[in-house]
């Protein structure tokens, strides 16, 4: 039981480092003028219809800003997962 306390005391301690770290490299990229970059985004909007039927409306597209990071920093989601999301469903 001890060793599995050991065990998620150090990889609790690793996402934390990973984490300050990521923090940090977005710090010094703010700097530089490269830590954001910006995606564009297709919107749909949902309504939902009698007879638990759903009507979608194309919105357009939208551009979204993104953080060069792992995880979401500055209320940014990562630019690795934007990439791969870049439908928003209303």
């Amino acid at each position: 039981m001890r060793r599995i306390g050991t065990i998620v005391q150090t990889l609790l301690a690793l996402v934390l480092l990973l984490y300050a770290g990521d923090w940090g490299l977005l710090r010094v990229r703010a700097s530089n003028g490269t830590a954001y970059k910006t995606f564009q985004v297709e919107q749909y909007l949902s309504t939902p219809l009698k007879g638990n039927k759903a009507e979608y409306d194309y919105m357009g597209t939208q551009p979204q800003q993104c953080a060069r990071s792992l995880f979401p920093q500055a209320g940014y989601v990562p630019c690795w997962w934007l990439a791969q999301h870049t439908t928003r469903w209303q």
